[in-house]
């Protein structure tokens, strides 16, 4: 199962990857307008072209809503009560615009299961809008419904440990040039933040003063780094005066080693030499 927000395109990406078996879930805007499954082909005296789309689904007007296939309710520490509503085969209108604008043929109708999530309450019983859920699976089931939607909660407790990774173990700071470089500091980083968890019993809690004090079994790894020593010590301060034993610079300047290339001189056209102006003729004697 991939999760992913409402700034990723969830229905390009299931369609790329529909070969796979993966299940793509995704949030989208609660502004959008999605279809139903086509009716069934019926005949039609006056002929024509079967429809592609059913009916419009828009988030914002229930009235649009047909009755759920779906309906789960979850009890929660968090959040209090969840309710879930899902819809079968639930598809959006393509058109050739932007990660659709080169594809070739005809677009397809990549149908998938729509969930309305909506909680009692956020934390500090803040009201709670509610979250609408795409995913690429059909034919969901009860159990599939609940899965999905609380995968997606638990990507927002790893996104801390993606940006712990970047911003703290340096996880995007080289620069690796090679996937098999790149994978190999990637397994050292687990390793790193691996010791970081076993070391909790060993590390004082050297807080922010915004941070809430914890017992020393549930630091977080970055707090236990900050407490444990793991960081590279400051330098010593330089001496004002150079060392004595340091050879004393002669005033000549250190030789240069060539490069190979040769010497570049300017594209701009040296300008001719200006013509000397003729003497002045000396004075007259009147």
């Amino acid at each position: 199962m991939i999760d992913s927000d409402a700034g990723y395109d969830v229905t390009r990406l299931a369609w790329v990857l529909r070969d796979l078996p993966v299940e793509l879930v995704g949030r989208v805007r609660s502004d959008r307008v999605m279809r139903l499954p086509k009716p069934p082909r019926v005949y039609d005296p006056k002929g024509g072209r079967p429809p592609k789309h059913g009916p419009e689904f828009r988030f914002t007007k229930p009235e649009t809503w047909p009755e759920p296939a779906i309906t789960t309710v979850t009890d929660t520490t968090k959040y209090g009560k969840a309710e879930s509503q899902a819809w079968d085969r639930v598809h959006p209108r393509l058109t050739h615009r932007s990660s659709w604008l080169d594809h070739d043929g005809e677009l397809p109708s990549v149908e998938g299961t729509l969930t309305r999530l909506k909680v009692e309450h956020l934390s500090k019983d803040r009201d709670a809008p509610p979250v609408w859920l795409w995913s690429s699976k059909t034919g969901a089931t009860p159990d599939d419904v609940d899965r999905s939607w609380q995968a997606f909660l638990r990507r927002f407790d790893l996104e801390h440990t993606f940006r712990f990774a970047k911003q703290t173990l340096g996880w995007t700071t080289p620069e690796l040039r090679t996937p098999k470089a790149a994978d190999r500091w990637t397994w050292i980083l687990i390793v790193a933040h691996t010791q970081l968890r076993l070391a909790r019993p060993l590390a004082a809690d050297l807080r922010r003063p915004w941070e809430k004090p914890t017992t020393s079994d549930r630091l977080p790894p970055a707090r236990v780094r900050r407490g444990s020593g793991t960081s590279a010590p400051t330098s010593p301060a330089r001496p004002m005066f150079p060392n004595p034993g340091a050879p004393v610079p002669d005033g000549h300047p250190a030789p240069r080693t060539s490069t190979g290339h040769p010497a570049t001189t300017s594209a701009r056209p040296s300008s001719a030499p200006k013509p000397s102006r003729p003497s002045a003729s000396p004075l007259r004697s009147w």
